[in-house]
C-alpha cells in the first residue's frame, strides 16, 4: 500500500502542511521538527509526488501549451522546439488541443483554474484570443507563437511575413516570371495580408484567389484561374499545402513545372522536399519559434523581463526545382 503524506504527518505528529514545508527546503519549520519529519519519511519510505511538491512551492514546474490541432502541418516542429527547451529547464509540458471546440476550451479553462501549469504557450486556436487575453489579465503568464497579425497585449513570437512574400516575388521576377497567380489563405489573418502585400510590392498581379490553408484551395485556385482564361507563368501559394494542391492541378492540366509555370510555397514543412518537383518555398523557422517562445516564458517565470514588442524571426527563401534559380 502506498505511503501518503497523511501517513507521514500522523507518524511525525505534525500537520500535512508542515510535511509539505519540510519537503520544500524546510521553510518556516524549526530544525528539530524538520529532522523528525525527515526521519519518518526515511523510515516509512515515503516518495513525494512532483505534483504535491509543486503545489506546496506554489509552482507546478509545468508549462501548458494550447494548439488548434496536432494535424496542423507545422505544429509538430514548433512543439519539438518547445519540448526541447522546456525539458532542458526541468519543466514538464502539458498539451491541450481544441479538436472539440467549445468543450475543449471549457476543459482547458478548468485546468487553468486548477493551476495545473505555471505559464502558457499558445498557437492560437480560432476564436480563443479573447479568452486567453482574459486569462492573462488575471495573472496567467502567456506567450503566443505566430500572432497571425493580431498583435495581442501579451508577448509573442512571429516571423517576417511581409519580407517573406517579397523574397518570393523577387525570386520569381529574377527568373523572368511576370504574370503571377497568388493563392492566399483567409485575409482576416494578418500573416496573409502581410505575405500578399510583400509579394505585390515587388511583383504586381490582379490574379489573386482567396481560400483556406489547404491542398483543396491550391487545386481549386489553379483550376479557377485556368477556367477563367488566366494567363499566368508562376504561382505564389501562401502555404505549402496550397502549393501542393496547385502542383497537382497544374500536372492534371498538362502544365509543366517549372518550364511553363513556376511554383513557390510558404512554411517549408517536411512535405515540401518530397513534392514533384520539390518545392521552392519561404521557410519559417518553426522549431526556433517554439524554442524562442518557451525561453521567453521560462525567463518570465524566473523573474526576468519579457519583451513588450513581438519577437520577430527572419524567414528564408529555400530554392528547389519547382522554381529554380535563374
Amino acid at each position: 500500500m502506498r505511503v501518503t503524506i497523511a501517513d507521514v504527518a500522523r507518524e511525525a505528529g505534525v500537520s500535512k502542511t508542515t510535511v509539505s514545508r519540510v519537503l520544500n527546503t524546510g521553510a518556516e519549520v524549526d530544525a528539530v521538527t524538520a529532522a523528525r519529519v525527515r526521519e519518518v519519511i526515511g523510515v516509512l519510505g515515503y516518495v513525494p509526488s512532483s505534483g504535491a511538491v509543486g503545489l506546496a512551492r506554489g509552482s507546478s514546474r509545468t508549462i501548458g501549451m494550447l494548439i488548434p490541432s496536432l494535424t496542423w502541418p507545422w505544429v509538430g516542429e514548433v512543439l519539438q522546439g518547445v519540448a526541447d527547451t522546456v525539458e532542458a529547464a526541468g519543466y514538464g509540458l502539458l498539451l491541450f488541443t481544441c479538436n472539440r471546440g467549445a468543450d475543449s476550451v471549457t476543459h482547458f479553462a478548468g485546468q487553468v483554474s486548477a493551476r495545473a501549469f505555471d505559464g502558457l504557450l499558445v498557437v492560437e486556436p480560432e476564436n480563443t484570443l479573447d479568452t486567453i487575453t482574459a486569462m492573462h489579465r488575471r495573472g496567467l503568464p502567456v506567450v503566443l507563437v505566430d500572432d497571425r497579425g493580431h498583435h495581442p497585449e501579451f508577448p509573442s513570437v512571429t516571423t517576417t511575413n511581409h519580407a517573406g512574400g517579397s523574397s518570393a516575388a523577387a525570386h520569381l521576377a529574377a527568373s523572368g516570371r511576370t504574370r503571377p497567380l497568388v493563392i492566399t489563405g483567409r485575409r482576416d489573418f494578418g500573416c496573409v495580408r502581410d505575405r500578399l502585400a510583400g509579394f505585390l510590392d515587388v511583383l504586381p498581379s490582379d490574379l489573386v484567389v482567396e481560400g483556406e490553408f489547404t491542398e483543396e484551395t491550391g487545386r481549386a485556385g489553379v483550376e479557377r484561374a485556368l477556367d477563367g482564361g488566366g494567363d499566368f507563368d508562376c504561382v505564389f501559394a501562401h502555404n505549402d499545402l496550397i502549393a501542393a494542391g496547385a502542383l497537382r492541378a497544374l500536372r492534371k492540366a498538362g502544365r509543366r513545372v517549372p518550364e511553363d509555370v513556376a511554383v513557390v510555397g510558404f512554411d517549408d514543412i517536411p512535405m515540401a522536399r518530397h513534392t514533384e518537383p520539390p518545392l521552392t518555398t519561404v521557410r519559417q523557422p518553426m522549431r526556433r519559434m517554439g524554442e524562442t517562445a518557451a525561453g521567453m516564458l521560462l525567463a518570465g517565470l524566473a523573474g526576468g523581463t519579457i519583451p513588450d514588442e513581438p519577437v520577430v524571426l527572419p524567414t528564408e527563401l529555400v530554392v528547389r526545382r519547382s522554381a529554380p534559380a535563374p
